[in-house]
């Protein structure tokens, strides 16, 4: 299932946060949306969810437009903000069956152990969220973000304060999910891109300043790296 975006603009007062991007992720593929801070990453993510509207433009999953009044297209995506809302005063096992409630869910036992096993969250699933590393407080907001099965997956900034072995853990679960689903990470680290993903978009100011495969992009701009690619495409 893809996500098409079309000419999306998203105007906070007089300041245009992002400006007319358009752009397809598809089925199978990670595709990594990059830019600095206050490029305009974040709003995009929102509108792609439905929980922001754009100021014009339009985001489509086959042919189905994405308002935050559309639920039932919106039932296709699983989202994991940057800062994720978690209860922490909640069990894991007690939140995630929460949550599955709220889709209206059925085998809520079933369906609750099978996300806590494919997370890695089975030694956890019986403390309280506030008393979690910040590692599998991360597992628990992917959990929540893909327990009702969604086809789109979009991700900010997934891996934000990991350690090498979290991120390690948390790298192998997103390209797991990857296989059968399509999935937009949000992020300006670098590493997590060659990690993760097979095409990237940079976003500068609100424009998309690249659009392609990760391997044509580093081939046009060789032998720099990532980084200085991306230093070069948004530092004006």
């Amino acid at each position: 299932m893809s996500i098409s975006v079309k000419e999306l603009t998203k105007h906070f007062g007089q300041q245009k946060a992002v400006d007319g991007i358009s752009f397809e992720a598809k089925s199978g593929k990670i595709l990594g949306f990059l830019g600095p801070n206050g490029a305009g990453k974040s709003t995009t993510m929102r509108m792609l969810t439905g929980y922001l509207n754009p100021t014009s433009g339009t985001v489509q999953i086959e042919s189905k437009l994405i308002t935050t009044t559309t639920t039932k297209v919106r039932k296709e995506i699983g989202y994991l903000p940057e800062n994720t809302p978690l209860y922490a005063d909640m069990y894991v096992k007690e939140f995630l069956s929460f949550v599955a409630e709220t889709y209206g869910l059925k085998n809520l036992t079933q369906t609750v152990s099978n996300v806590i096993k494919q997370v890695g969250l089975t030694p956890e699933q019986h403390k309280k969220i506030g008393m979690l590393s910040k590692g599998y407080k991360q597992r628990v907001g992917i959990a929540q973000a893909i327990i009702h099965n969604p086809k789109i997956l979009i991700l900010d900034e997934p891996t934000s304060g990991l350690d090498p072995n979290q991120l390690d853990d948390i790298r192998a679960l997103i390209k797991e999910l990857g296989k059968d689903k399509t999935i937009i990470i949000s992020t300006h680290i670098m590493q997590e891109v060659e990690a993760l993903c097979d095409d990237i978009i940079i976003i500068n100011k609100g424009k998309i300043v690249a659009k392609d495969s990760l391997s044509s992009l580093k081939e046009k701009y060789k032998p720099q790296s990532l980084e200085e690619i991306f230093k070069k495409l948004t530092n004006h």
